[in-house]
């Protein structure tokens, strides 16, 4: 057992096998009908509850960078941590242990019982939707992670749920496609991935994706057994994505829950399912006593001790955002511009779209209510003496539609209040209930609308901070009306023009009407909508604001050039929109949208003291990378991102990140780019070899070189690696530890990360040509120095065939900082 991951996992404590006994028992004096139940969930967010036995509701609730509750109410504000990619950019299973644990914090803060995360598949391609919300292209560097998330969230008494199992690297036909795996690259990439997070730190919970697995549905795939349940011992609950239960035939396979309910495939269906002989009865108890085993280690099952009854000690959520942003942020590129000393400048230009509307989390379940997020701009003028001038020209476009109105924009005009007035009315037009509420995108998911509401109203005072033309509108899907200072410019029927089930939720189609304003003018704002008669999953989305539209995108770079030129210093900050990186869809392409490119490259020929800050949840193309001072990547940064940022930039932190993915310098070069199915099949015919093995298979014929590869980071001071140290020979099956002796040989603190890898260039079967076996991190002063443990596990040494086999002879340590550095090797011996 990895020994950072010993402490979070829960003893059997006494009397455990007793417990054991009492909840078999309990889910045997069930009757059918009691049983069946509770295999389907009770609403979109919990199970059901039973009160004859103690038995109260379990609720679930997306994570995975924050936890939402049962709504999107604004006005029920969560943490939004840094997404997964940044996480796993800080290579600490300790930090992603705290993460962990916050997002425990703030699950018990909402009455919720189980996170559904982390979302641990592979980064497979860069063009994956859901990249930013997975931790890495390494199934090592993922399994670790995952597993100090897992820790950390349990440590709370709170059910974690890896997801999605299995092979669902894409989005697109995300519901029917089929991944096509082999059945090597299947054990050693995408199930090594999850193993840790059951075998290590024993998850309460995992979910079943939507997608095939080599022909057969995930709620219905042998693999939620084997090796799931058989080799791996997991003894948790096996919940669907929503709507992912297709058909009582997951019954016979080791799914155990269905969601969301109360209707579904399960239900009536199963029930007549079990009487007929489709499906055992056996089946229905082992399910059955998997959720009452569930709802007793959470603390939802009376007469039975929580598996957790003493909490750790609390964290500060927002402190441990900010510090995941610091030490997930990777720095690239630096020609000594960074640090800046902000005691010797007198002034600094702040450029780009996100560097004032930053993206901090992902689109789609990701998404969370944060009561405030910091932008790069806000960031750096709170950091900056006051004697600084900061300039912001936004330079070029990035945010695609409507964005809800600034909060501190919008006064409710019937309560008197900030923010808008939202009622919802019977058909007759009268009031049924009333709200006051502080955000512009108004989500409803399963709850929040009052039964018999047949439409919603809602008003704000919207004011204008500049004079000009505005362009305010509104987006959904269905029938509304919608006014302005009292005149009606929409009364009419807004479709949803895409086939992505939910997308609607977070990017709605749209209206969009200009109107003229002076600064400081406040309009009247209202919208009504018509409640769709019936809807199978109950969701409704609203969204009111403005949109920001360009007519000359040369004068935009014309006047961030200007302020960049007239400056000490330039910062960029570009990066992409919900409508490029969010659940159900996949990307087109790497390139930053807009004139983003142009921008940088205008402004660094402007001022050569120009720092980019990169602004995405997954890999850009940055064709400017060799021309510019200084690049940083800071990914979807949470809502402590501008801090962050800003901390870094002006040298009061260490950039801590290495990057747990490839970053290709144009697409054409992409290894493993597929993301569409074709006739239904996303097929992984490249086997063993994605992420940096792929790339590194490439090179060796000859072909590109990615420009940054896996692993990859700088800081601010430098380190020197001494001799490595480990066993000659192993025996086969057994662990290997290496020691490094790493000094600080610069001037300032900072933090190097050790990485090891393996190498058999004789092999008997493929291999890659190198593969991460362990890594270790370090934080040191000016001249300090540490011996370096990095721990392999044995499996790191096999292969699959049919079972795990160690090929015996000699194989090559590579030590080193990333996957293409000047390694130190040493050889061990396997017998």
């Amino acid at each position: 057992m990895n020994p950072t991951l010993s402490a979070a996992v829960t003893a059997p404590a006494a009397g455990a096998q007793d417990a054991e006994t009492k909840i078999q028992e309990l889910a045997r004096s069930l009757t059918l009908e009691q049983q069946v139940q509770l295999l389907t969930g009770a609403d979109v967010w919990s199970t059901h509850a039973i009160p004859e036995i103690g038995l109260s509701r379990v609720v679930m609730s997306d994570g995975p960078a924050g936890v939402r509750g049962e709504d999107f109410d604004e006005r029920h504000d969560s943490v939004s941590l840094p997404s997964s990619s940044a996480l796993s950019a800080t290579w600490s299973v300790e930090t992603a242990r705290r993460y962990g644990q916050v997002l425990g914090q703030e699950a018990r803060r909402k009455g919720v019982h189980a996170v559904l995360g982390p979302t641990i598949n592979l980064h497979r391609s860069p063009l994956g939707g859901r990249h930013f919300e997975c931790m890495s292209e390494d199934p090592r560097l993922t399994a670790t992670m995952a597993a100090g998330y897992v820790a950390g969230v349990q440590s709370m008494g709170v059910g974690a749920t890896p997801k999605h199992y299995l092979a669902n690297e894409a989005e697109t036909e995300r519901f029917t496609a089929d991944s096509v795996v082999d059945e090597r690259p299947l054990r050693e990439l995408y199930l090594a991935a999850f193993e840790d997070a059951i075998t290590e730190a024993r998850a309460w919970l995992v979910m079943s994706s939507y997608n095939s697995i080599n022909g057969t549905t995930a709620s219905e795939n042998t693999l939620l057994e084997t090796p799931l349940s058989t080799e791996w011992g997991f003894d948790g609950v096996v919940v669907s994505d929503w709507t992912g239960v297709r058909s009582v035939d997951a019954a016979n396979a080791h799914q155990d829950l269905e969601m969301p309910g109360p209707v579904g495939h399960w239900g009536p269906k199963l029930l007549a399912a079990v009487n007929d002989g489709r499906v055992s009865r056996e089946a229905i108890l082992e399910k059955a006593t998997r959720i009452l085993r569930l709802a007793a280690r959470v603390g939802s099952l009376e007469g039975f001790e929580a598996a957790v009854t003493q909490l750790p000690a609390s964290l500060d959520g927002a402190a441990v955002a900010r510090e995941v942003a610091v030490r997930g942020a990777v720095l690239v590129r630096n020609k000594g511009l960074l640090p800046l000393d902000a005691k010797a400048l007198s002034s600094v230009a702040v450029i780009g779209h996100n560097a004032d509307e930053a993206r901090t989390q992902g689109g789609g379940s990701a998404t969370v209510m944060p009561k405030y997020t910091v932008s790069p701009l806000e960031g750096l003028q709170k950091a900056l003496p006051d004697d600084v001038t900061v300039t912001y020209a936004r330079g070029a476009k990035v945010a695609e539609g409507i964005q809800a109105f600034p909060r501190t924009s919008l006064h409710n005009p019937v309560s008197n209040v900030p923010g808008i007035r939202v009622t919802f009315l019977a058909d007759d037009g009268t009031e049924i209930s009333g709200e006051d509420r502080l955000a512009s995108h108004l989500i409803w998911f399963g709850v929040g609308i009052p039964d018999g509401a047949a439409s919603i109203r809602m008003e704000a005072d919207w004011t204008a901070e500049t004079a000009g033309v505005h362009h305010l509108g509104v987006g959904t899907v269905g029938q509304i009306r919608f006014a302005l200072d009292g005149s009606e410019v929409f009364n009419g029927e807004i479709k949803d023009d895409t086939d992505v089930l939910g997308a609607a939720l977070f990017d709605p189609p749209k209206t969009v009407h200009a109107l003229e304003t002076t600064a400081g003018q406040t309009v009247r704002i209202e919208a009504e909508y018509q409640l769709p008669k019936q809807q199978v999953i109950p969701f409704t989305a609203i969204l009111l604001g403005e949109e920001t539209v360009v007519t000359d995108p040369q004068a935009e770079i014309d006047a961030a050039v200007e302020a960049a030129r007239t400056s000490d210093v330039a910062v960029v900050v570009v990066g992409t929109n919900a409508a490029i990186e969010s659940e159900g869809f996949d990307r087109k392409d790497l390139d930053l949208p807009g004139y983003q490119n142009q921008l940088v490259e205008a402004v660094a020929a402007a001022n050569p003291r120009t720092v980019v800050v990169v602004n995405s949840g997954s890999p850009v193309l940055m064709p400017w990378l060799d021309t510019v001072d200084a690049v940083l990547l800071g990914w979807f940064g949470g809502q402590e991102f501008g801090s962050a940022i800003a901390d870094i930039l002006l040298g009061i932190e260490e950039p801590g990140g290495r990057l747990p993915t490839t970053w290709p310098a144009a697409l054409e070069d992409v290894p493993v780019l597929s993301t569409t199915p074709v006739e239904g099949k996303v097929v992984y015919a490249e086997g063993i070899h994605i992420g940096y093995r792929a790339w590194l298979k490439q090179e060796a014929a000859g072909r590109a070189a990615p420009a940054l590869p896996f692993g990859y980071g700088l800081g601010y001071t430098t380190f020197e690696l001494g001799t490595a140290h480990a066993p000659q020979a192993v025996t086969a099956g057994n662990d290997v530890v290496v020691h490094v002796p790493v000094k600080n040989t610069g001037t300032r603190t900072g933090r190097e990360v050790v990485q090891v890898y393996l190498a058999r260039a004789d092999s008997a079967v493929e291999r890659p040509v190198r593969w991460l076996a362990g890594y270790a991190g370090t934080h040191l002063a000016a001249n300090g120095t540490e011996s370096v443990e990095i721990h392999i596990p044995a499996k790191a040494f096999a292969h699959y065939d049919g079972g795990w086999q160690f090929e015996q002879g000699t194989f090559r340590l590579l030590v080193g900082r990333h996957a293409a550095d000047h390694f130190q090797s040493l050889d061990i011996e396997l017998r």
